[in-house]
């Protein structure tokens, strides 16, 4: 799988962010950021993904920088400010598993 392929569909799985696909994605020693707020390791990203809403993602574009892709996707659902445009930094280890990711306005 190349590197957009494997973007895709963490934005496929992140509708199903409770089931082991999703989690499988990342490395053990991945890194998160959501809102400022780091989570390091599988056991934190699912403890992050317990309070993520539900909610639906449109990719707008991807675009490589620095030693990653950056997606901007929007993010619609019952949460204040929907939609809003979100942007999702990856960095892809050689085996296709995301280390980081980042996520900001």
């Amino acid at each position: 799988m190349n590197e957009s392929q494997i973007i895709d569909r963490y934005f496929e799985l992140a509708t199903l962010a409770d089931s082991e696909p999703y989690f499988a994605q990342f490395t053990p020693d991945a890194v998160v950021e959501d809102e400022g707020v780091e989570y390091h390791g599988i056991d934190e990203i699912r403890r992050w993904r317990t309070e993520v809403p539900q909610v639906h993602y449109a990719v707008l574009s991807t675009v490589e920088f620095g030693a990653g892709r950056t997606t901007t996707a929007e993010i619609s659902g019952d949460f204040p400010g929907s939609p809003v445009n979100l942007s999702y930094y990856f960095e892809i280890t050689q085996d296709g598993r995301i280390s980081v990711l980042r996520i900001r306005v």
